[in-house]
């Protein structure tokens, strides 16, 4: 596995890590500050900046506080260069399962998620 992967592949476990604990002391760790994030929810788009999306992750009661099972799968791993790259993964969040596509920049030697589109799969 080429050192990028491998890097790449560990920045992403951060993400799905952070889905579960919902800790957003580490949330500069996978996140750039300009990211934005784009869905739909409630059959209407939203856009949220990084900032929104940290305050929405602290109120969020956690996977992991409430027990939940833990069910992630990384399911495409797309390197462009040695600077961007594409994951797309599907990670349970309590009740609701997604699937994201996170667009990756390497930014001071740390992958870091610049982009983040999500859809709803399903409820379970």
């Amino acid at each position: 596995m080429s050192r990028d992967l491998r890097e790449l592949t560990e920045a992403v476990q951060r993400y799905l890590d952070l889905m579960y604990d919902c800790d957003v002391a580490r949330f500069e760790r996978v996140f750039c500050t300009t990211a934005q994030l784009h869905g739909f929810r409630d059959g209407q788009m939203t856009c949220w900046p990084a900032a929104q999306y940290k305050e929405i992750l602290a109120a969020r009661q956690s996977p992991q506080s409430l027990d939940a099972p833990r069910e992630e799968q990384i399911l495409l791993l797309d390197l462009a260069s040695s600077g961007q790259a594409l994951a797309k993964v599907r990670v349970r969040i309590n009740q609701s399962v997604f699937v994201d596509y996170l667009t990756y920049h390497k930014i001071d030697g740390a992958w870091l998620i610049t982009a983040k589109g999500y859809h709803l799969e399903r409820t379970v």
